[in-house]
């Protein structure tokens, strides 16, 4: 019977932003459920048509793409986290009626209370710079992709122990064959 451990990360991974403080993402997603949200974000980019300069851009599309970036990272992080992330909040009379993380949900509710209420988005702000590097640094790691770090960090699991002993075979690289008993020419 071949027995193998693996590595399963239990602690969350964390971002750091200065003076905004950390973020914190959960310690490990369901494949389907990172493509899920991640295939949203491309879907959202796409409406782009590969325009790439930013005065150029439909401003109601690239509202939708950075907001489907939002909610995509949203997905990833602990309540907590996903709490100051995004947060719409249902104002009437001056006091909150209630708060959501979708400016759709909040908009719904608002018009339900009537036309005295207004949705205020008290999200977390950052740089978009930092939006697209939150959304890198994620896509690296739970999507496993090729960009991964080539050194350990602390955002990163560890690698799953490998099973048996290593092997004592010789090498075949040409570096490393012995030389001994060769001729010379």
């Amino acid at each position: 019977m071949a027995t193998r451990d693996f590595a399963v990360r239990t602690e969350p991974h964390v971002a750091t932003l200065g003076d905004l403080g950390e973020l914190h993402f959960v310690a490990e997603v369901f494949g389907d459920e990172f493509l899920d949200g991640y295939n949203q974000v491309q879907e959202a980019q796409k409406s782009l048509g590969g325009e790439e300069d930013l005065t150029k851009m439909d401003p109601d599309a690239l509202r939708r793409i950075y907001g489907s970036m939002r909610q995509f990272l949203a997905t990833l992080m602990t309540p907590e986290s996903a709490e100051r992330w995004l947060r719409f909040e249902v104002v009437k009379a001056n006091k909150v009626v209630d708060h959501f993380r979708s400016r759709d949900e909040a908009e719904a509710k608002a018009a339900e209370l009537g036309a005295t209420a207004r949705v205020r988005d008290v999200s977390m702000r950052v740089p978009d710079r930092v939006l697209v590097e939150l959304l890198e640094w994620t896509t690296e790691l739970y999507g496993g992709g090729n960009d991964r770090p080539t050194t350990p960090s602390s955002g990163s699991s560890r690698a799953s122990r490998r099973a048996g002993t290593p092997g004592k075979a010789p090498s075949r690289s040409k570096g490393s064959t012995r030389t001994a008993g060769r001729s010379a020419r």
